[in-house]
């Protein structure tokens, strides 16, 4: 969580260090999915802009050090649960765009965490 607070505030500026910053799962479990990266810099970012992510949206990638979002395994299986849930948004890596088939869900591959703070808030 420190890695990627400190991503956000190198890469985007945001003041986080000033800031108390909590994430809560729910059922207590323990993320160690490096896919969960990607949602967690977009609801951080949420929160500190104060503005609501749409709720029929999906996130998932890892984010590295220098701002990227890296390509991560299964995205197909992932795709596909989440059009199975109900979402019509996925944002994820660009890495792993060009192998999705067409379908009911909007597909957006991100390079980098300025890009997904470009989508996220316009």
């Amino acid at each position: 969580m420190a890695i990627l607070l400190a991503v956000l505030e190198k890469r985007l500026g945001l003041p986080l260090s000033t800031c108390d910053v909590f994430v809560n799962v729910a059922g207590g479990v323990r993320i160690t999915e490096p896919a969960a990266d990607l949602g967690i810099v977009a609801c951080v970012a949420s929160s500190f802009r104060n503005m609501p992510l749409d709720s029929r949206m999906v996130c998932f990638g890892e984010v590295g050090l220098t701002g990227e979002i890296r390509g991560v395994r299964h995205a197909l299986r992932r795709l596909h649960e989440a059009r199975q849930l109900g979402f019509a948004r996925c944002l994820l890596p660009e890495a792993n765009e060009a192998r999705q088939p067409d379908g009911e869900i909007d597909v957006v591959g991100l390079g980098t965490v300025d890009a997904l703070m470009t989508v996220l808030f316009p």
